[in-house]
Formats: structure tokens, sequence, C-alpha cells
């Protein structure tokens, strides 16, 4: 066999066609002063406290309306003297992904407890609800599939679908009629995504309705529960518990744990077959380092809280009943949500950076949420509760935003 001997260029050559990076310096510059004359460019505020009611923003006490924690629980002792406990014991990482030998016995029993909770046969931790996401979805389609989104969907949720090289259609926010018509066309794979309660705007997705279409057509169901899981329902399980659902196929459940439970993480809870199935071909799931064991054993005692203590999810749900009052007594247009989440619609970007600045002067932390996150013309004020807050917290924030300039404030 004769072999041909290529020689080297002693220097690297010029690419033939013109084709550039995606973006240069000089268009991330523009780009960058683009953002802040429309007043969408973001900062990052420096926490100098625990999550709670009030919190210690640059040397000053605010009174918080802008967490996630919603039942109070990132910084309760309890969770916390478990947190400790378990970096005694497992140490402060995990060393490995669940595959090699970061799988310890405190993920496995958070695991199992899980899934008991949420009534599922199986359940599958993750670092984070955005890994659970890309995982469950680049596991379950393929460019022969197509996956049916909510345009108000999670960002997560959004690229998901995107990255799995499966076809996309995108339905109107709740327009089940118009999802129903292109699950009766569609041939092949099929996978709905929703969001159970919807980050930007609190309401609930029907998944009664969504799960009775996806047995008809044969489709997955992926509900992420990231903010209702914890929350809603009788026993704080979430949207399928307040649906009366469990995590049966074709209805897969994301809850994540970083919100209502106060810890960091997410997980999968389905049918024991699909579980099997993500360890094999979940990627987010395969090719990362575990959680740290200390996290997990922290999320077992949040759990238990969860469980027995009703009062939280009471408390909570008096202090959303209180502001939705205060707030129809004030004039101010909320959007229907049931649950912590209690948007203001505000209008335009500049407006709703104004009252957020507006209400810090009177010691009051709500961030403004601006395009992209929410549509154009939709910034708003993301106000939300925690079972920490009192009942005078909430008249004092209602107090304030009774100055906001009535102009601004856009109906619902």
């Amino acid at each position: 066999m004769l072999w041909q001997v290529i020689p080297m260029p002693n220097k690297i050559q010029p690419r033939a066609h013109p084709g550039t990076v995606k973006v240069m310096l000089n268009d991330i510059r523009e780009e960058l002063q683009r953002l802040r004359a429309q007043h969408l460019y973001r900062t990052r505020r420096v926490l100098e406290s625990p999550q709670g009611a009030e919190v210690r923003v640059g040397g000053e006490t605010l009174l918080s309306f802008c967490s996630n924690d919603y039942l109070g629980l990132a910084n309760d002792a309890r969770v916390i003297a478990a947190l400790r406990d378990g970096a005694e014991r497992h140490g402060a990482g995990s060393g490995a992904s669940h595959l090699v030998t970061g799988h310890s016995v405190a993920h496995h029993a958070l695991e199992e407890e899980l899934a008991a909770f949420a009534g599922a046969e199986r359940a599958l931790l993750f670092s984070t609800g955005y890994m659970a996401n890309l995982g469950v979805v680049s596991a379950l389609l393929d460019r022969h599939g197509m996956a049916f989104e909510d345009k108000l969907n999670h960002a997560s949720l959004i690229d998901a679908a995107r990255l799995s090289g499966a076809a996309v259609q995108r339905y109107a926010h709740g327009d089940l009629t118009r999802l129903e018509k292109l699950l009766a066309v569609t041939e092949g794979g099929k996978l709905i995504l929703t969001d159970g309660v919807f980050s930007m705007g609190g309401d609930v997705a029907d998944v009664a309705r969504l799960n009775a279409l996806a047995k008809q057509r044969g489709a997955w169901l992926l509900v992420d529960d990231a903010h209702g899981f914890g929350v809603l329902g009788a026993h704080g399980r979430g949207t399928l518990e307040h649906f009366g659902l469990q995590p049966r196929a074709p209805l897969i459940l994301l809850g994540t744990l970083g919100k209502a439970f106060g810890t960091f993480g997410a997980f999968i809870a389905g049918d024991a077959d699909l579980i099997d199935y993500l360890i094999q071909r979940a990627r987010t799931y395969i090719y990362t380092t575990a959680l740290p064991p200390a996290v997990a054993e922290a999320t077992r005692a949040s759990l238990r809280i969860v469980a027995e203590e009703d009062w939280r999810r009471e408390a909570l749900n008096a202090r959303i009943a209180q502001f939705q009052s205060g707030a129809a007594q004030l004039g101010l247009k909320l959007l229907d949500s049931p649950t912590p989440i209690q948007p203001l619609i505000l209008g335009d970007a500049q407006a709703a950076m104004a009252a957020s600045e507006a209400l810090r002067a009177r010691g009051i932390l709500v961030t403004a949420i601006r395009p992209p996150t929410v549509p154009a013309g939709s910034a708003r004020l993301r106000i939300t509760f925690s079972a920490l807050h009192t009942h005078a917290h909430v008249e004092r924030l209602l107090e304030a935003l009774a100055t906001l300039p009535s102009e601004n404030v856009k109906p619902a």
C-alpha cells in the first residue's frame, strides 16, 4: 500500500469563505449600549444576608417581595442543620457523576422520598431544572419528533425542544383548542411541554385537559412544576395534586428544589421504566457531577417539613388573599393568579424600572421584569410572597404601591 505524504503548511491558512464569529467585540459593545438605552440592561444585587422576609442589600435592610422561597425554608434552622450534618457525614462534594461513584445513600433516599411524596413510581435527581428539561426532552425526542409548546413556557422548556432537533409547534398561551388541532394532524413522536405554574404570570396550566389530550393523541406530557411543587394542592404536591393527578404515563413531572423547598436541584418523577430509560439516555444526567450529598440531606429535611407543616401553605395563602383584596381596593390590575406570583403590569421597561426604584426608596425590594423575559409591552413588577411574610409586611407593601403614579399601571 502506497502512502501519500501531504506537506503541512508553515502557518495556519485563512479559511476560503468569508465567515466570521457570530458576534464581534464591537457588536457586543453596541448591544450593551442598546440594552442600557432601552432600560433592558440587567445588573446583579449582592445579597448580604440569608433569604427571608427581610434581606440585606448594599448595607440596607429591605422588605423583600421577589424571592421564590415560597415556604420560607431557605434559612430554616432544621434544613441548615441537615446540610451541616450531611457535609460531616458525606463530605463537601459528590466527586463524580451518578453513574460513576457520585450516587450516595443520601441521593438514593431522597429520590425514594420524592417519588413517594409525588405519588410516582420513581424519581430521578438532576442538578437543576434547566438540565432536567434538557435531559428529558432530548431523551424522548429527535429530529423525527414534534414538540408542542405554550408560548409563555419557561426558557428551559423552549431551549430543550430546540436543542433536541425536533420540529417545534408553539400555541398561544393557554389555547388548548389550537393545541388539539395541531396534535390531530401530527404523526410520529409527540411531546407536549408546559409550565405547571407560569413563572412570570402565576397562572396555572389546565393540566387535566392537557393530560387528556396527551392520552387521546398518543403524546407524552412534561409538566415543569417549578413554581407549583410544594405550594399547590392540599398537601403541597403541586399542580398535579391540584387537579387530582399523579405522574403516570403519559404524564411526567418536573419539580425543582430551590424554590418552595429552599435548597437546590431538581427531579423528574414518573413511571419506573421512564426513569430507567432516562438513566440510560438523558445526557444532562449521565455527563454531570451529582449534587453534593449534603444538599440531598438538607432537601430530605425540607421535604419532611413541607409534608408536615400545613401552616406554611395556609399562611402563604392568607397573605396572597390579603394582597389581592388590598390591590383591588387600590384599583391595581393584577393578573389572574392563585399562586404566590402576583404580577402588576406596568407596560414599558422604563416604567417598571422606575416603579421598582420607587419601592426600594421606601425600603421594599421588588424586581422589575422586562423583555425578553416577558413580551414587549408587558414589563411588570413580579411580586412574590412567602409564608414568612406577616400581615403588617403586606400592608406596608400596599401602602407603598398606593404611591405609584396611577397612569403607569396598565390593565391586565
